[in-house]
């Protein structure tokens, strides 16, 4: 029997991040909607394929990032390669343990992932989830958009579901209401919406999280989930409406994949038949461990979680 199939879909790029000491930097390989793969491959265990959508060129970095999927049980079938550009590359800076990022992204061949439709639809038919965020569709030209969008509406009506994290990234925008009208474009094609608050606040001016349940499912979004940073969250939609505020916040080391890995965290738990309040507090758990550590992707953290959910002997 098949296992179902989770496509992640976006731009992984090699990632930079300091190590902790003077002048040493750690050469790795991450980007949002990779990260998620990855904690999620590792939390879903055998009982599901996860697979990565993107486009690399023939370089030894592309080569790169091509083992690393294949060595971390990634399937790479629906990575292609370019001919003319490369992998993207950003490096972390930290101060306080807040991140911010120098990014040599503007010939990434990830940009040209979805100018074939043909490809497109044929990566998408079956899958049981396509994941991806506003980065995805933010660093494709407009109707590589028009492609993708068309090919997720005819993938969710036959049957797959889409999980979308906005992931707002101004500079990666033309303008702010193009970046707002794609958002909520693509929310609209979506079965789960998982924002941040903080962003929805600043670029759509909600005033609080219900606020940003209810105009996504104006869109006709089928469930929401908002981050925030650590605090209270809320959630509303087909699977219910409810608050949690007796989350614990985390002082960060580094943010990075924050809310990458709060999203594999409630997936994985979801997945397995959580209902939402126990999915939340599941990526809560993960993505509390992962603030710990610095970069993106962290093995610690999840040993962690195996820990915790250990049984008492």
């Amino acid at each position: 029997m098949t296992k179902p199939l989770i496509l992640s879909i976006g731009e992984a790029m090699v990632e930079l991040s300091q190590t902790g000491q003077p002048d040493q930097w750690r050469l790795g390989i991450a980007g949002d909607t990779l990260n998620t793969a990855w904690y999620l491959r590792r939390l879903l265990g055998t009982n599901w394929q996860v697979g990565y959508m993107s486009r690399v060129g023939q370089g030894d970095f592309s080569q790169r990032m091509l083992d690393f999927l294949t060595n971390e049980g990634i399937d790479a079938t629906h990575v292609s390669r370019d001919p003319a550009r490369e992998i993207g590359l950003y490096a972390i800076s930290l101060k306080n343990g807040e991140r911010s990022f120098s990014y040599w992204r503007d010939t990434s061949a990830a940009k040209a992932l979805a100018d074939d439709p043909a490809r497109l639809h044929g990566a998408l038919a079956g899958c049981k989830i396509a994941y991806l965020s506003g980065i995805t569709i933010a660093i494709l030209a407009p109707a590589a958009r028009e492609t993708l969008w068309t090919a997720l509406q005819d993938a969710r009506s036959t049957g797959t579901q889409i999980i979308f994290d906005p992931n707002l990234r101004p500079r990666l925008w033309d303008s702010a209401t193009t970046m707002r009208d794609s958002i909520e474009a693509t929310a609209a094609l979506a079965d789960l919406v998982l924002p941040s608050f903080d962003d929805e606040a600043t670029h759509f001016g909600d005033t609080d999280m219900q606020a940003t349940i209810a105009r996504y499912l104006s869109l006709g979004a089928g469930h929401v989930v908002v981050k925030n940073g650590g605090g209270p969250m809320c959630f509303g939609g087909a699977d219910g409406h409810g608050d949690i505020t007796d989350l614990v916040p985390e002082t960060p080391v580094d943010t990075t994949s924050a809310g990458d890995s709060f999203n594999a965290g409630y997936l994985a738990a979801w997945l397995n038949g959580a209902d939402c309040t126990t999915a939340i507090r599941a990526g809560h758990a993960l993505s509390r461990e992962v603030i710990g550590h610095r970069g993106a992707l962290v093995p610690q953290a999840l040993a962690a979680i195996a820990a915790q959910q250990k049984p008492d002997t």
